[in-house]
């Protein structure tokens, strides 16, 4: 299916207080140390996904080759705003460096020698994978982001709209140029099995900073979370692999939408999500460009 809308690019900036807690969400922290885990993930991830699907432009013809470019736009800036903020999570957390590495290492690899079909199919299970936790991001927003800091959530609540706003242009891509079934179930475990082996252990690096490597209350949440997530992912993933599968018959979360429609281009600002309650939440732009 062809593209009907083209992705703008939203060149939002966040400026990040200098005596920012990385343990940015303070009713559970643990979810703060997984979503660290998966911030730290994407300069690694993302280029090499942009990377893959930027190879194929002079094979594709309009509109998708314009998406393409789109798309590849908004992930870039997605790994540069997350790059920033990674910069404040090794400062605090120098355990997570060690882990840093082997996610160089792992994506690297797989952008070296894996075939072009097979990290096509990489990029586009990993999209359907981000578009999976936005939807369950936004089950859980007011649990989650009711006192958290107000930059930090609006960064990976601005990447995860994005995620569902472009859930079909690395797919589209590989339909257009492969469309294996099989490739793309395994290249998306593959995916899932990295994603959760990097959380888990940048997770467990961050708790053990914290003096909370042994706290059991930290584990149980992280494992009902992880069994939570399963359940709303496992089920799209299956979906996502079946023959003539597009991904714009899921329907979208409502809220992350809305809310992502509230930028302003003329500033680069968009406001703090409604949901966010911390006390320094005011309702100002504190994800603003600088």
């Amino acid at each position: 299916m062809a593209p009907t809308t083209t992705l703008p690019e939203r060149r939002v900036r966040f400026a990040y207080p200098d005596d920012l807690d990385p343990c940015w969400c303070h009713r559970f922290p643990e979810f703060a140390c997984a979503a660290n885990s998966i911030s730290l993930i994407m300069p690694f991830a993302e280029p090499y996904f942009v990377k893959t699907v930027r190879s194929t432009l002079p094979e594709l013809d309009e509109p998708l080759r314009s998406q393409t470019e789109a798309f590849c736009r908004q992930e870039l800036a997605h790994h540069v705003e997350h790059r920033k903020f990674n910069a404040l999570i090794t400062r605090r957390y120098p355990e997570v460096v060690r882990v840093e590495g082997w996610m160089r290492r792992a994506y690297g690899w797989l952008s070296r020698t894996r075939s072009r079909r097979f990290n096509l199919a990489f990029a586009a299970g990993s999209e359907a994978i981000a578009y999976a936790l936005a939807r369950w991001i936004e089950a859980h927003l007011a649990q989650l982001f009711s006192d958290a800091d107000p930059v930090p959530s609006t960064l990976f609540l601005w990447h995860l709209a994005e995620e569902v706003e472009h859930k079909s242009a690395a797919h589209d891509v590989f339909e257009a140029l492969d469309g294996s079934r099989l490739r793309y179930a395994w290249a998306t475990s593959v995916s899932v099995a990295l994603l959760a082996f990097f959380v888990w252990t940048a997770s467990l690096a961050q708790l053990k900073a914290q003096g909370r490597f042994w706290n059991p209350i930290a584990h149980l949440r992280m494992a009902r979370w992880g069994v939570s997530v399963a359940f709303t992912m496992l089920p799209t993933l299956a979906v996502s692999a079946l023959p003539g599968h597009t991904p714009r018959r899921f329907t979208d979360p409502i809220y992350l939408p809305k809310w992502l429609a509230l930028f302003d281009p003329a500033t680069g600002t968009i406001p703090v999500p409604t949901v966010i309650g911390s006390p320094v939440s005011d309702g100002a732009d504190h994800g603003t460009a600088v």
